[in-house]
């Protein structure tokens, strides 16, 4: 197999609907960083609206995978947790989450999996046509300066000891945060397996058309989170 960048960013999001577009838009800041800085060597980019199954033989043969994406009920700015395999995949998926290209990877390959991230940014409005707004800039400016750090320290270690970091004032978060990945992206998950991935991506898209948070157990109390 030829020799693949150790690291692996893939960022999702629909540059058409509104604050949907900050992972693609962080996806162009850091490709632009990286060169300036000279370190495009150790990285590969991978941006698209949506994670498919395919992406999982993006993640063969890596070191260390970031997973970027825009989270309606994302604490601001953002937040950044690990990640592991978890979840249904069924023939003809897609639309899925950093939890079930994990899966996809371990079924696919028997090579230890890389350790696995996201960065989760706060959006708040997902409009179609509508324009990154000015809070998700703001998010966007902390989360980029974040990632800076991330792509100077690129290791297993160095990641974890940055897990719960808020760049708004906040200083170290609850431990809660280190642990858990962002509200939306596992509620998303959760309802893949209730309903299966093509439902479940027919309720992630309506509720960006809504520009609504989802709405239910996640605001009973119930902790979802693996």
């Amino acid at each position: 197999m030829f020799a693949r960048a150790p690291v692996a960013v893939l960022a999702c999001g629909n540059p058409s609907r509104g604050d949907d577009a900050l992972g693609p838009l962080l996806l162009e800041r850091l490709r632009a960083w990286l060169a300036t800085d000279g370190r495009s060597a150790g990285y590969e980019l991978i941006g698209d609206c949506q994670w498919q199954i395919e992406h999982a033989l993006d993640l063969v043969g890596r070191e260390l995978v970031l997973f970027i994406d825009a989270g309606a009920l994302t604490p601001a700015p953002f937040v950044f947790a690990p990640v592991q395999a978890s979840g249904f995949v069924g023939p003809g998926s897609h639309a899925l989450s950093p939890q079930a290209l994990l899966s996809v990877l371990a079924r696919i390959g028997d090579e230890p999996p890389p350790a696995a991230f996201v960065l989760a940014v706060r959006g708040e409005r997902f409009e179609l046509g509508g324009a990154l707004g000015q809070n998700a800039l703001a998010h966007a400016d902390a989360a980029f300066a974040f990632l800076q750090e991330l792509c100077r320290a690129a290791s297993a270690a160095a990641w974890r000891n940055l897990l719960g970091r808020s760049l708004q004032g906040q200083g170290q978060q609850s431990p809660e945060y280190g642990s858990a990945l962002a509200l939306d992206l596992d509620l998303d998950l959760e309802r893949e397996e209730m309903v299966g991935p093509r439902q479940a991506f027919i309720d992630r898209q309506n509720r960006l058309a809504l520009a609504l948070p989802v709405v239910g157990e996640a605001e009973s109390g119930v902790d979802h989170r693996r």
